[in-house]
């Protein structure tokens, strides 16, 4: 049995390799697991996405890569994400960069907009956006969803890491208060472990504080999209 896995592992290993050549072994020995996990996960046809991912560090990312099903169960899963996406872009207007990134959708929102200083209560000016923001996730049931947060690297490491939690929770409770369901959301604090950039000027720290979202089909839109994947064969 072990003998076959390594036969497998070999076999898909080799698939990346044709695929993106500038992709060795040993730069996938040198992953963590995480990132490991994200490339195995989607196989060949999401590596490109997964190796994107493993270099960004970015658990938007790796949430979005790690879900996807690829071929025409994908094109399937990118169409409702598509539309979802553009409502979701007049929903919160300027106040995050909403994305469409493989089968998924990634938003952030910037630390500034959402919360006063060193403060995890939602600022009331953006509460109206959340609600329609809501809305709009309710009109898309078939998601799951990631809530990140994340900080600069002012004050210590374990304060920054509950300072993250606390207000991705706050973004959380404000989606469950509109009546998305609490068991679509996955609500964690990253701390200062994922800068976008670096710390030293205030402009890159302003961008490291914030709440990303990656939102991704789950298990009822994957079984629809293999359907209709077996309907075009």
């Amino acid at each position: 049995m072990k003998a076959l896995k390594s036969k497998k592992f070999a076999i898909f290993m080799s698939s990346i390799m044709l695929i993106f050549g500038n992709i060795s072994c040993n730069s996938f020995k040198k992953l963590n697991k995480e990132q490991r996990g994200a490339i195995i996960g989607v196989g060949a046809g999401g590596a490109l996405g997964a190796v994107i991912g493993s270099k960004s560090k970015n658990p938007a990312i790796y949430a979005i890569v790690g879900s996807a099903v690829g071929g025409v169960a994908g094109t399937f899963i990118g169409k409702y994400m598509d539309k979802q996406a553009e409502k979701i872009k007049q929903d919160l207007d300027v106040l995050a960069d909403v994305e469409r990134v493989g089968e998924g959708i990634k938003i952030t929102m910037k630390s500034g907009v959402l919360f006063d200083f060193n403060s995890s209560v939602v600022s009331k000016q953006v509460n109206e956006n959340l609600a329609k923001f809501a809305e709009t996730l309710k009109q898309y049931p078939n998601t799951e969803i990631l809530v990140a947060g994340h900080t600069d690297n002012v004050g210590t490491e374990l304060y920054n890491m509950k300072l993250s939690e606390q207000r991705a929770k706050a973004v959380a409770n404000v989606l469950k208060a509109n009546s998305v369901s609490g068991n679509r959301l996955t609500v964690l604090g990253y701390g200062e472990k994922n800068p976008v950039t670096d710390n030293i000027s205030e402009t890159g720290r302003e961008q490291n504080r914030r709440v990303e979202f990656a939102i991704v089909a789950d298990d009822k839109l994957k079984k629809q999209a293999a359907k209709s994947e077996i309907a075009e064969k």
